[in-house]
């Protein structure tokens, strides 16, 4: 995620699908789903705030433009007038934008979520074609020996990008299906061998990568197998 500060009031930020996608949501959910797209929102927050000391607290002004292959958020502090009856806004030339209190601001969200959608709607109709994600998921294993019987149980092609980490006193595996070839069901069955040994977690990848420790960045079980016998 690419993160600006614009000034002291308002950060931009840039994701993309992908990136969605790695913390464990996709685009339905977040155009479609408030809970999962306000979840999403707050943990992107999260982040800004680490980087760029940028406090979240009060009410906020927030846009979001919908582009090809991402999504591009604004979030500026809003400061209730000394009325107590309007938001104010500073924009780009400390002039201050009044906004009614009774215009709430879940539902300029609500807004400008109907208008990213209709502009990316138009995006898409425009392409031939429309590249999909791979699929992407994480597997938790609470002790090492059941990643390495899982190493010597399952052999995966060279087309599929797996990694370990280790976060929380579990080990964690990522897998990536690369190959646009392999047709869903021939994903299916190794995702039903892999979860024979691990179990779906609901931490994203991001969160796992970002504060775990990376054991094996690419080939994992590979490695394991050749380092420890079953």
């Amino acid at each position: 995620m690419e993160i600006e500060r614009i000034n002291e009031n308002t950060v931009k930020f840039y994701i993309t699908y992908s990136d969605v996608e790695k913390r464990g949501f996709n685009r339905e959910e977040i155009w479609y789903d408030r809970e999962r797209s306000e979840q999403l929102f707050w943990e992107m927050m999260d982040e800004v705030s680490d980087q760029e000391d940028f406090s979240p607290e009060g009410p906020l002004w927030i846009q979001v433009q919908a582009m090809d292959k991402g999504m591009e958020i604004i979030v500026t502090k809003a400061q209730l007038s000394q009325d107590g009856q309007k938001l104010e806004l500073p924009d780009n030339e400390d002039k201050n934008i009044d906004i009614p209190m009774d215009e709430k601001l879940e539902s300029l969200l609500e807004n400008e979520s109907t208008e990213s959608e209709k502009k990316e709607s138009e995006s898409n109709e425009e392409q031939e074609e429309v590249s999909e994600e791979p699929l992407a998921f994480a597997l938790r294993f609470p002790d090492i020996e059941d990643v390495i019987q899982l190493s010597h149980y399952v052999t995966l092609p060279d087309t599929v990008h797996d990694s370990l980490y280790h976060y929380e006193d579990a080990y964690y595996v990522y897998i990536q299906f690369t190959d646009e070839d392999m047709n869903d069901k021939e994903q299916e069955n190794y995702l039903s061998r892999l979860m024979e040994f691990g179990s779906e977690t609901t931490n994203t990848i991001h969160l796992i990568s970002e504060y775990g420790k990376t054991i094996f960045e690419e080939d994992a079980l590979q490695s394991i197998a050749k380092h420890f016998s079953a």
